[in-house]
């Protein structure tokens, strides 16, 4: 027969218990998301938008441009959940990536390769059934060339950055797909723009854990014992070419002239950034050109939407 003292012992038990459960399912919760990696994902989907906002010459979808976003961030979360998956060796041996999911042990690898079976093969279901074929190709395309051709080519050869370039240009171009306008110049324009900005915010971020990578052994531009000043000139090279580039989109009547003064000043803060960290190679030259290129690009997107839609009405 069960006691009050017996009873109040059993249910001070079962407190707990289901404290912990709840704390434990919040914790895994938060690894999937970090899984996603977040901050990236947040800017791939405002450059889908930007995308979606400049080729919508019919007017504003919300819906439509809802299920895009849907779709591409199941798509970029398989991405990240590959990548991770496949490097989560070399994760482990960098400090900036040992909290990670996978090499910290909080997920394994069956479950994070699920979780991007899943989230991917859903996410391009989702865009064929309720955007279109064209984004869902595109889409699939962007994820084999991220996870199938970048993600092993940065073990091979430095020249992978460039490979990454290419399907970390085409979440505008997606955009565009989606508001079902046609792949012509305006679509390029966009492609070329978030191609040439990631130079040098890649190389950057390559120098600053330059040593990091080079011990996962990872072919990461810089390479460890390069010639100094290399790095900071092809940053300069890149940026550039990338001020008359940023001023395409205008020439192909995506925007007047509002968006050419924003694009010159935002474009020759970025080269004066890459001009710095070339003249100096240090750590606070670095992370200046990384936190220039994280400003240049949301706010160049912006303008760029706002003075389409300023030509339109």
């Amino acid at each position: 027969m069960r006691t009050a003292a017996t009873v109040a012992t059993c249910d001070s038990a079962v407190v707990p218990a289901v404290g912990t459960l709840r704390t434990t399912a919040a914790s895994r919760l938060a690894d999937y998301v970090l899984l996603t990696k977040p901050r990236i994902s947040l800017l791939v989907l405002l450059t889908v938008s930007a995308g979606f906002a400049l080729g919508s010459a019919d007017g504003w979808h919300p819906l439509l441009l809802f299920h895009a976003l849907f779709g591409i961030a199941l798509v970029a979360a398989a991405s990240s959940a590959f990548n991770q998956w496949l490097e989560r060796d070399s994760d482990a041996l960098m400090p900036r990536t040992l909290n990670r999911p996978l090499p910290s042990g909080r997920l394994s690898p069956a479950e994070v390769l699920i979780f991007g079976l899943v989230a991917g093969t859903f996410g391009l279901v989702w865009l064929a059934a309720f955007v279109d074929a064209v984004t869902a190709v595109l889409a699939a395309v962007t994820l084999v060339l991220y996870v199938g051709l970048y993600t092993p080519l940065k073990r091979r050869t430095s020249f992978g950055t460039a490979v990454g370039a290419i399907p970390g240009a085409m979440p505008p171009v997606l955009g565009w797909a989606a508001a079902g306008a046609p792949l012509d110049a305006g679509a390029f324009s966009l492609f070329a723009l978030l191609f040439l900005w990631q130079f040098p915010h890649f190389l950057a971020i390559a120098w600053i854990y330059r040593d990091q990578y080079a011990r996962a052994g990872l072919k990461m531009l810089p390479a460890r014992g390069q010639t100094p000043r290399v790095t900071g000139l092809m940053a300069v090279g890149y940026a550039v070419v990338l001020v008359p580039l940023s001023l395409y989109p205008a020439a192909c009547g995506l925007a007047g002239n509002s968006y050419l003064v924003a694009a010159l000043a935002l474009s020759a803060a970025y080269l004066a950034a890459a001009v710095r960290f070339a003249a100096s190679e240090s750590l606070r030259t670095a992370r200046g050109l990384l936190w220039t290129s994280l400003v240049y690009l949301p706010v160049l997107l912006v303008t760029l939407v706002w003075d389409h839609f300023s030509l339109l009405s």
